[in-house]
This record gives structure tokens, C-alpha cells and sequence, in this order.
């Protein structure tokens, strides 16, 4: 089980560390790099050419602003893709966001919320469990974790 979480800029290194944290707690091996689709294009066309090979089976691409790194990957890999939008300044992440977006048909990115990066790596971790029955059942527990924590919310409501 072997994920890739790269990154436009190291300014993204927040975000990847909170999908790093997800993949490390369902034991799933993690790549993480910095690769820019703009200032690195043949390291994106390597990576991505490569990705496959060397036994990754989903990537995340975190990236702001016109956000192509996910796009860029998808186009050269039949690996899964899963794009994360990055906040931006300029319009918050919605440029971000509609960039990953937007994908032209037939070369397709998974997207998610604007700095994601948690349900990104669920995401990643369900894709991987149709392959991983081990992973089937970890996330079976973590999401009757997440169901015990909202019975105790409401625990808490009535004290």
C-alpha cells in the first residue's frame, strides 16, 4: 500500500502533513515531494510517468492558484489522481479550487474541499481498500469512531 502526496510549494506542507497524518494512522507507506507542475515540468512528467513503476497507487496533489500539478499528473499516469485545492490570497482558494476543478473530459482528478488534505487521504484510503481488506476494516473502525464521538457530543448536551 504506497500513496504519493506531492506538493506545489512547500507553503502546502500543512496541508500534506494532515493527509501524511491519515495515511501513517491506517499504516498506508507515503511519498511526499515537492513538485511544481510550472517550475519543474519535466520532475512533474517523471514523477508521473513513474509514479505506476515504482508501486504508488494514488496520488495527491496539493496546489494553489491556477492548481495544475493534479491535472498535469492525471494526464501521464493512469494512476489515480486526487486534487486539493490550496487557500490562496487572491480569492481564498475558489481559484484554486475551480482550477482542479475543472478538469477537461477524459483526463479526470478527484477533488476535494479547499485544504483537505484529511479527506483526501480517506478518499485515497477508500480507494485503496478495494484493494486492501485490512484497510476495509480499519476505515469500518475509524468512521465507528467518528459515530461514537458524535453519541458523546450529545452526552455532553445533556449534562
Amino acid at each position: 500500500m504506497k500513496a504519493a502526496i506531492i506538493m506545489g510549494s512547500i507553503s502546502d506542507r500543512e496541508i500534506a502533513e494532515k493527509a501524511k497524518k491519515i495515511f501513517d494512522k491506517f499504516g498506508v507507506e507515503t511519498h511526499m515531494e515537492v513538485i511544481s507542475a510550472h517550475r519543474t515540468p519535466k520532475r512533474a512528467f517523471e514523477f508521473a510517468e513513474s509514479a505506476e513503476k515504482d508501486g504508488i497507487e494514488v496520488i495527491i496533489a496539493i496546489a494553489g492558484k491556477a492548481a495544475h500539478l493534479g491535472g498535469v499528473i492525471a494526464a501521464n499516469t493512469i494512476v489515480p489522481v486526487i486534487g486539493i485545492p490550496a487557500k490562496t490570497s487572491v480569492m481564498g482558494g475558489m481559484d484554486s479550487l475551480l482550477s482542479v476543478v475543472q478538469m477537461p473530459k477524459g483526463i479526470p482528478v478527484a477533488t476535494v474541499a479547499i485544504d483537505g488534505g484529511e479527506n483526501a487521504a480517506l478518499l485515497a484510503i477508500s480507494m485503496l481498500s478495494l484493494k486492501y481488506d485490512e484497510l476495509k476494516n480499519k476505515l469500518g473502525d475509524y468512521r465507528k469512531e467518528l459515530q461514537d464521538q458524535v453519541v458523546e457530543m450529545n452526552k455532553e448536551l445533556e449534562a
